[in-house]
């Protein structure tokens, strides 16, 4: 009995949780047992379940061949403390199960998890509202912006064409509010959200996590405060591991050639000092990935099939994490995965391989949840073992996630012209119309509608020129003249003979001179005469 695959999804944790109690109760062998000269039907003994449901466990892909005998062992004992099972005396809750030859029972009844039921309206929890660039505010001009008439060339119809010649339509300047600190938070946290939705493939995050537990100063932080090596760098140095525990981790990250000098090197050190790092994480009053986003972490599972998209979203949970706990993880993951691969590093554990021990000790410190009744210790060490052998990329910096946001708040700051009557003006759109989406076409389409949407704009430029009657006909014929030598086809396709274009412009009226006075021409030429003289 494998059982089915619980994707990601609302309440995975639960919904796993009774999964495997209903795989438990439906397959595993009862028979008679005696004990004490007593006999016992449809029991088992407590070696027979552990094994039974060791091996189911392995077998079931929501969890895989990673769950061991003790994480087994400890989850039969939530198992009879919640009255899943009990013992032949009806005893539960506060026995200890043991792996031994005690025998045990079902109960008529195996309590399940209840699924949290929420009112209908609150079914749905939307994302936080993204802020947008129409949230403008208009800033005054003057009323109009008057500009002088265009110069009716090629080059200035080809890149205005679609602007009718003459005074420019009145418009006004529209930019965004200034962006303060707390729209860039709004930003943060809707983008975020949102990208983390799309990944993990739901419709809405609601059983999964809740908005109001992000706060959007961990995200900045975890994004741009960081150095060379992609770990996060704190502002207050009183939230950082003690220096004796990063000496540690530093001494057994770098074996044989990060301990210093001064440090007693004896048979067993670096066992000790494993210990030492060990105890230090396992006081942690709350794990590293924290009680509010351990659903979110649970449904991560369920992609661990699809490595690229499940990289992915570990990215942007990570950056979910309070700046203090994403470093932690960084400098503990970067640990466990270095002592797995230094091969100079003598065995930490007799009994157990150090990469199943490095698993083992630190999943529930990654790793847990606040409810007792839960499948977190198996859960946490798949998680965990992942992440240690993908640890480089899962706590990357998501960066389609910042490119987007970055463009987005890039947009918000945009100063903005529109144009009284045009298309692309909000204030005359309905709030009711839905948006429109482009779509892609080939280089050849894009060719023909150019030529076509352009050509298109030209004659109705050119019918604006003929049909505008508060033009002068001397304007006119010269811009039809200077319309013609940019474009003599469209202007032939309009005017195709002398007759067309004369029917627009009238002809020119004879312009009347002046008669000559030839009268003084006929005289004949006659020769200076001096009739009188200046001398005395």
């Amino acid at each position: 009995m494998e059982g089915k695959i619980i994707g990601p999804g609302p309440y995975r944790a639960t919904k796993l949780w009774n999964e495997t109690i209903r795989l438990f109760r439906g397959g595993m062998p009862s028979r008679r047992h005696w004990l004490h000269f007593r006999s016992y039907d449809n029991s088992f003994t407590g070696s027979e379940a552990i094994d039974w449901l060791h091996e189911l466990l392995r077998r079931n892909h929501n969890f895989g061949p990673e769950v061991t005998r003790h994480q087994t062992l400890q989850l039969l004992r939530k198992f009879l403390k919640n009255h899943v099972i009990e013992d032949v005396k009806g005893r539960f809750g506060k026995e200890d199960f043991e792996d031994n030859g005690h025998l045990y029972r079902f109960p008529p009844e195996s309590p399940l998890k209840p699924l949290p039921q929420r009112p209908r309206e609150m079914s749905s929890v939307a994302l936080p509202r993204l802020p947008q660039w129409d949230d403008y505010e208009e800033v005054s001009a003057q009323g109009t912006v008057p500009l002088r008439p265009l110069v009716l060339n090629s080059e200035t119809w080809n890149k205005r064409h679609s602007i009718a010649i003459g005074e420019v339509h009145e418009c006004k300047l529209i930019r965004r509010k200034e962006i303060t600190a707390k729209h860039l938070d709004q930003v943060w946290r809707a983008m975020t959200l949102a990208e983390l939705q799309r990944v993990l493939g739901l419709q809405s995050l609601d059983g999964v996590l809740d908005s109001k537990d992000i706060n959007p100063k961990h995200i900045i932080h975890n994004v741009y405060c960081v150095n060379k090596q992609g770990i996060v760098v704190l502002k207050n140095k009183a939230d950082d591991l003690p220096h004796w525990v990063l000496s540690a981790m530093k001494c057994l990250a770098n074996w044989p050639n990060g301990c210093d000098g001064r440090q007693p090197m004896y048979p067993g050190f670096e066992r000790d000092v494993f210990r030492t790092v060990a105890e230090h994480f396992q006081r942690l009053k709350e794990p590293l990935l924290t009680f509010q986003l351990y659903e979110v972490f649970v449904n991560i599972l369920g992609l661990l099939q699809k490595q690229q998209v499940a990289a992915e979203a570990l990215q942007v949970c990570c950056v979910l994490l309070p700046p203090a706990n994403r470093r932690k993880l960084q400098l503990l993951l970067r640990l466990m995965s270095r002592v797995c691969h230094n091969p100079t590093l003598p065995p930490l554990n007799d009994a157990i391989a150090t990469r199943t021990l490095m698993a083992q000790t630190f999943s529930r410190c990654i790793l847990s949840s606040a409810d007792e009744v839960d499948l977190d210790e198996l859960l946490a060490t798949k998680l965990v073992t992942y992440m240690m052998d993908h640890q480089e990329v899962a706590l990357q910096v998501p960066a389609g996630l910042q490119k987007s946001v970055e463009e987005h708040i890039s947009q918000l700051r945009r100063v903005q012209i529109k144009y009284a009557g045009a298309d692309t003006d909000t204030s005359v759109m309905s709030p009711r119309e839905p948006p429109t989406f482009c779509r892609q076409i080939s280089r050849e389409e894009f060719e023909e509608q150019r030529v076509l949407a352009s050509r298109s704009a030209m004659v109705e430029l050119l019918e604006g020129i003929v049909q505008d009657g508060n033009m002068s006909t001397k304007d006119k014929r010269k811009k039809m003249k200077q319309f013609q030598r940019s474009y003599p086809e469209i202007y032939a396709r309009r005017f195709p003979t002398a007759e067309s274009e004369a029917a627009v412009l009238p002809e020119k009226s004879a312009r009347l001179k002046p008669q000559l006075m030839l009268r003084t021409l006929k005289k004949p030429f006659q020769p200076f005469q001096r009739s009188w003289s200046f001398r005395a």
